[in-house]
């Protein structure tokens, strides 16, 4: 299958969140070996405890942007891997929608480890925020492109109660644009962040930015394996544009695959 090129520099999987239930995602990214929300589990984990450590916060609010079809709130969500995700909706050929709906309410039901965090997820795709609402996975979701446009007052309401951003996958496609929005929901509590941002992005933009509101922020070491690329040409992409920006890809991009970095930014207060 031909996969067409976004404008940010990597493949576009648009199609994919237009479904009006999760299963040709799961099948797509398995295809490309798509695990950065997995290696991601642990870290997010790490901050929701570090948060109610240091705030007393004991039911934090989790907003996740880009959130698709609650792939990240699953994760936290459930004792499970993304593959034995992939497994769960790829078992599930027969039935329609809404059957799957209430396939996953009856296993949050019965699984849910973290029944004390509330999970808002934002997303541009409606089907998959919708999917995602209807299925249990996020307690409320936001409909919104904060590139091209402030929040409306209720959606500002509801980005003001977050306590935690997360996000896997979706920078690049927004910018410091969305995270000042998102930060300054609320007009004076800023909430913590951890973002994994594609190498051939970075970070430093919305770091300034996000330092004259106050943040300090570090970078986790280490690089963390996104997914395989989904074509011969995005990786010419990427190797050029990793080039252009004087990164070295040599055992990473160049081995086939999109790595990623972990920014933490949290209130210097």
């Amino acid at each position: 299958m031909s996969v067409p090129m976004h404008t940010t520099g990597k493949a576009s999987f648009d199609d994919i969140y237009d479904r009006p239930d999760p299963r040709e995602y799961y099948a797509r990214m398995a295809e490309l070996d798509y695990c950065i929300p997995q290696l991601a589990k642990p870290h997010f984990e790490q901050q929701l405890a570090e948060y109610s450590a240091a705030t007393g916060v004991e039911a934090p609010t989790v907003l996740d942007i880009g959130c698709s079809y609650g792939v990240n709130a699953a994760l936290l969500r459930l004792d499970t891997t993304i593959d034995d995700l992939g497994e769960h909706y790829r078992g599930a050929d027969a039935g329609d929608p809404a059957t799957l709906i209430a396939r996953d309410r009856a296993r949050l039901d019965a699984e849910d480890i973290r029944p004390e965090v509330r999970f808002v997820g934002m997303d541009a795709a409606r089907p998959a925020l919708d999917y995602a609402q209807a299925a249990g996975l996020l307690h409320d979701a936001v409909h919104a492109d904060l590139e091209a446009t402030d929040p409306t007052d209720e959606q500002r309401a509801v980005l003001a109660g977050a306590d935690l951003v997360i996000s896997t996958g979706c920078i690049g496609y927004v910018t410091e644009k969305t995270l000042l929005r998102v930060a300054t929901a609320h007009p004076e509590r800023r909430p913590w962040m951890a973002h994994f941002v594609l190498r051939m992005y970075g970070f430093d933009a919305i770091e300034g930015e996000l330092s004259a509101l106050g943040y300090r922020t570090e970078q986790v070491p280490g690089d963390f394996a996104q997914r395989r690329f989904a074509s011969d040409a995005e990786q010419a992409q990427v190797l050029n544009t990793l080039s252009a920006n004087g990164i070295d890809p040599t055992d990473r991009e160049d081995s086939g695959w999109l790595y990623a970095n972990l920014y933490l930014s949290r209130p210097a207060a």
